[in-house]
């Protein structure tokens, strides 16, 4: 019954395969030139590039369907920001705006510091930037608030005067309704009273209103101060735009990393498909698979930037991957090709080559294809573009594969088959003289093959398989000490799941010798205890008027400040309250009073929408973080209370659009996986003639995603959008090693479970061992890269290829010699 379900698909799979092995072994020069010539028709589409780019962190790195998104767009409709009465408290975004951090080991507020920072002050605001011939300065592009430019509170407390600070008692962290926290850092206190500060923090807000004058201000900014000297203090420094400007360069620091990629993969394939026989040696298929690898990533590249899909940084990476999976199914093919008797044709000789290997290299290329395809689905539009770009490719891949590599084998063939030397092309001797020279026995003779089995000598590595690692792995003892090994694994892995962190730092999309980092590395170290100022919206018209209305409202907002990481609750009401008593007035009163109120506090017209009919629709108040949880947890409890509150509110702030990131991660990675994993093994079932096969490739799978995931945690890697395109990918690469030797072992002519499991490894040890060697050689120099997703795509490549070789050439020959598998 088994049998029969799955050899109906895969016996007619063979069939077809063999024929188009001996059509292409025919008409090899059709499948050699057709190739070329499509892939750089293909490769124009590279023109379109720089069109494409689409590197905006928020569009690409945040869920497309966060929940803060809508919050935004709420906030921004029903509170539009006065661009007259500046806040920075009440921005829906991060803003505009160039900051600094000035540090020191004493106390920053030490008058000769604080002149320090005063004058570097005066020189920022005075700064003249050129602009369509001419000059402006902060003055012409700040932020204003009623008139004037905004000011950073440290300094106008001191009033511009250093001397100043000693005659003021600064208390921490509200100094006369000032939020002193903002501004100074690492701060000492007695009782309240600042008596030392190892940090202070000042802002630059600028108006958006005409965008390059703002962008080239910043620009200035970066430039005035990286190029400024202080004797006491360290500056570290800071823009809106900074973060999205450095993430810009990421592809230029890997484009010399290209090329030696190329240059060792190269070398590393010919050397490993070198023979001492300078007949049978494959040197040229070895490049010929590189470069079908180079042309697939041409011609998938290519294709989706001719049909205008968006291309980010992260798909900068994936021509490392498709390097590792072309060479992977070449070395599958050429040791197919060995196995043919060589007095055969070359068609029949890649007839039984594609017979014997496209079956195994179409269950790959399935499974990783799909597995790229169904991440297409993702909240992230990376990981969507990633996985579009580098399914296609891996789709090429394949193609390219079966027709121009299968040519260049054909070719290659030909050449064997008329004894001809692998560089110079002229026939030579099979056996030596007794006269000749032993240089001319090493350099010109070649061409022996095994009289008995009519076969290509094996070489050395693949003996090594054959008569030592295969007799020496199926050994009682042995398995028994693999059993252990992989219990231990487990364990490991485990223990790295469960304390896996999840989301992405937005400062590791800056490269390590970005400015930035010193900026957050302060900004962590100074001013961390006090964390966001978060907007609570109330939705629904209250009547603030009516002691009932009144106190509800602000019990739900009372319901905040007993959460352990809520400081304060502040807002116009409160403020309201200390201008009047409004235990019991008047709507008409209360109406007057506010509007008096409001006269006088401008900025907080801004937190109340009216209705038509004078009445308070929306009103707005904020909450006082501290740094006692995670973002996680104090973003999902704030929006918790916020729903349990009989008052229908909304909780708010910039970063929780990038916090969003939280609430879906596993999820969205844990389901995508999943998926993954069932369509690998329906496809696995189909292909490979052994269902209990395919349970055990499935299992291998399931056992490298844990073995991964819980691993890239004890490597300080976290499941983020860049962590989860990996794991999306290890899906496919996964089953690779283990189909090749699943259906190596299955398809067997031995009858002994040992016997099948040491013919599977002398076959197909050899190249999974190359395929593993080479992939990772393809991504070693991206361990070297400046920057975060390159690093990471390095680790999790490194931790699958690893974990999947295990499980091919140890525990899976072991399990299925354990448990068997039959036809």
């Amino acid at each position: 019954m088994a049998r029969c379900y799955t050899d109906c698909i895969e016996r007619p799979f063979r069939l077809g395969f063999e024929i188009m092995g001996a059509f292409v072994g025919v008409h090899l020069w059709w499948f050699l030139i057709t190739p070329l010539v499509f892939s750089a028709g293909l490769g124009s589409g590279f023109y379109f590039l720089p069109a494409q780019m689409s590197n905006n962190i928020e569009d690409q790195f945040t869920p497309v369907d966060g929940q803060a998104k809508v919050e935004r767009q709420y906030i921004q409709e029903t509170f539009p920001v006065n661009t007259s009465m500046f806040s920075s408290l009440r921005l829906s975004t991060s803003g505009c705006y160039a900051t600094l951090i000035a540090s020191t080991d004493w106390n920053i507020l030490a008058e000769e510091l604080l002149q320090e920072i005063l004058d570097l002050d005066f020189k920022i605001r005075s700064m003249l930037v050129e602009f369509n011939q001419s000059t402006f300065s902060y003055e012409d592009v700040c932020a204003r608030v009623a008139g004037s430019c905004f000011s950073n509170d440290i300094l106008e407390i001191i009033e511009q005067q250093a001397g100043n600070i000693t005659t003021l008692d600064l208390t921490y962290p509200w100094f006369k309704n000032t939020p002193l926290h903002l501004n100074l850092g690492g701060v000492h206190a007695n009782n309240s009273v600042v008596q030392r500060a190892e940090a202070m923090q000042l802002r630059y807000y600028l108006t958006e209103a005409v965008k390059q004058k703002a962008e080239l201000w910043l620009e200035g900014f970066i430039h005035l101060v990286s190029n400024q000297s202080a004797l006491n203090i360290e500056v570290s420094y800071s823009t809106s735009a900074s973060m999205q400007w450095e993430f810009e360069k990421t592809p230029t620091s890997v484009i010399s990393l290209f090329s030696i990629t190329y240059v060792i993969v190269i070398s590393f394939s010919i050397l490993s498909s070198w023979r001492q026989d300078n007949v049978r040696t494959k040197v040229w298929v070895a490049c010929c698979g590189v470069l079908s690898t180079g042309l697939a990533v041409l011609s998938g590249f290519g294709a989706l930037l001719l049909l205008g899909q968006p291309f980010v940084i992260p798909v900068a990476s994936c021509p490392f991957m498709i390097l590792g999976v072309g060479l992977d199914d070449m070395f599958i093919m050429v040791s197919c090709w060995q196995r043919t008797r060589v007095l055969a044709s070359v068609p029949d000789r890649l007839a039984h080559t594609y017979r014997d290997s496209a079956v195994s290299i179409s269950v790959t290329t399935l499974t990783n294809a799909l597995a790229l395809y169904l991440g297409c689905s993702s909240s992230f539009r990376s990981v969507r573009s990633f996985c579009l770009y580098a399914g296609v490719s891996v789709c090429f891949c394949y193609l390219y594969c079966l027709t121009f590599l299968g040519a260049c084998l054909a070719l290659n063939g030909q050449r064997e088959a008329q004894n001809m030397h692998w560089f110079t092309c002229a026939r030579i001797p099979e056996d030596a003289a007794n006269t000749d020279s032993k240089t001319f026995n090493v350099c010109c003779i070649g061409g022996s093959y095994n009289r008995i089995t009519e076969t290509e000598e094996s070489e050395c590595v693949s003996r090594f398989f054959e008569r030592f690692y295969g007799p020496f792995l199926t050994h009682k003892f042995t398995k028994a000490a693999v059993i252990a090994v992989y219990s231990l694994y487990l364990a490991v892995s485990i223990y790295g799941c469960v304390t896996l962190k999840e989301g992405l730092d937005v400062k590791h999309l800056a490269l390590d010798d970005s400015y930035l980092i010193d900026y957050y590395r302060n900004q962590k170290q100074y001013f961390f205890e006090y964390s966001y100022n978060v907007m609570v919206a109330v939705k629904q018209p209250v009547s603030y008027w009516d002691e009932i209305e009144r106190n509800n409202t602000l019990s739900c907002l009372s319901k905040f400040e007993s959460l352990d990481y809520v400081n304060s609750t502040f807002g116009w009401f409160f403020a309201f309250q200390s201008y009047i008593d409004v235990t019991n007035i008047s709507k008409e009163d209360f109406q007057s009073n506010l509007i008096q109120f409001l006269d006088y506090n401008s900025q907080f017209h801004q937190d109340l929408k009216w209705s038509e009919g004078g009445t308070i629709q929306s009103s707005r108040f904020f909450i006082q973080l501290q740094n006692r949880a995670t973002t996680k947890d104090m973003m999902i409890g704030l929006r918790k209370t916020a729903e349990e509150c009989s008052t229908d509110l909304l909780v708010y702030h910039p970063a929780f659009i990038y916090f969003d990131q939280y609430t879906v991660i596993v999820h969205n990675t844990v389901q995508t996986v999943l998926v993954a994993v069932f369509v690998m093994l329906t496809v696995s079932l189909i292909l490979i003639p052994s269902p209990v096969c395919s349970l055990w490739v499935a299992f291998a799978v399931c056992s490298v995603i844990i073995g991964v995931t819980g691993l890239m945690s004890l490597w300080g890697v976290n499941l983020d959008s860049i962590s989860m395109i990996n794991l999306i990918m290890c899906v496919g690469f996964s089953v690779d090693f283990s189909a090749h030797i699943s259906y190596s072992f299955i398809s067997s002519p031995k009858r002994d479970v040992n016997a099948k499991a040491m013919d599977a490894l002398a076959h197909l040890g050899y190249p999974i061992l190359q395929g593993a060697l080479s992939t990772v050689l393809g991504v070693v120099v991206l361990s070297t890269s400046g920057s975060y997703i390159f690093r990471t795509f390095f680790k999790i490549v490194f931790l699958v290829i690893t974990c999947g070789t295990l499980h091919g050439l140890v525990f899976i020959p072991v399990f299925l010699t354990l448990l068997g598998a039959w036809r």
